[in-house]
């Protein structure tokens, strides 16, 4: 991994649940890292479903590695969430490769 393809900023992000003013538990994003990533593939897709037509957007992102990243976690790109799918390790803790589809909505 060159580090001159690492052009696009990311940012990691793990779910906690706060109590808002009502009283009621709500969920909060914060951030756990900003990494420097290469994107490698972005691609659309169209699927019919129960309740229609949907696309779905997959993003594929190589990164230095970062231990700790699980499909828990969120991945925000362009100010845009992402629900990350699949984490795969590159070599010896020399990278990671993260699948991510668009968060719905």
């Amino acid at each position: 991994m060159r580090s001159g393809t690492l052009i696009e900023t990311i940012r990691i992000e793990r779910a906690t649940t706060d109590i808002n003013d009502a009283g009621t538990p709500v969920e909060i994003w914060g951030r756990v890292a900003e990494l420097r990533a290469e994107r490698v593939d972005q691609s659309t897709e169209e699927f019919i479903r129960g309740f229609g037509a949907s696309d779905e957007e997959l993003v594929i992102f190589r990164a230095r590695n970062f231990d700790g990243i699980t499909p828990k976690h969120r991945l925000v790109w362009k100010g845009q969430p992402f629900n990350i799918k699949q984490v795969t390790p590159i070599g010896r803790r020399k990278g990671v490769e993260l699948r991510c589809v668009r968060w719905p909505g």
